[in-house]
């Protein structure tokens, strides 16, 4: 249901969207429709959003923002984007208030999981 000035709706691009939809059910259970070849929507229960077709990366060396995923097991969670075929660029590090770290889905967008402490 959306909210009345809540964030609603995320796009991302890719390029091979059966990689990143087998990447984000394993890793995250999320849910996907498709809407041809130009367009998939995904669901995470919470949150809705979709892949459009793109070369392009969503990378804050680019200027883009950074989606920032929550995960009580942050260990676990990064071994699963590993083994999902997802790349870690920042390994898990800590700041004040918790730990994350940051990597590269298969298409090549940024994001990360932090934790509490």
């Amino acid at each position: 249901m959306s909210t009345d000035l809540k964030i609603d709706y995320i796009e991302l691009p890719a390029a091979d969207f059966d990689a990143v939809q087998a990447f984000y059910e394993a890793v995250f259970g999320w849910t996907f429709e498709s809407y041809g070849d130009e367009y998939r929507a995904f669901s995470d229960g919470k949150l809705d959003g979709g892949f459009y077709k793109s070369t392009e990366k969503s990378t804050t060396e680019r200027g883009a923002a950074l989606v920032i995923f929550f995960a009580t097991d942050l260990e676990a969670t990064e071994k699963a984007v590993t083994e999902a075929g997802g790349t870690i660029i920042k390994p898990i590090f800590s700041f004040p208030g918790g730990s994350r770290f940051q990597f590269l889905d298969p298409h090549g967008n940024e994001l990360a999981v932090w934790t509490h402490g």
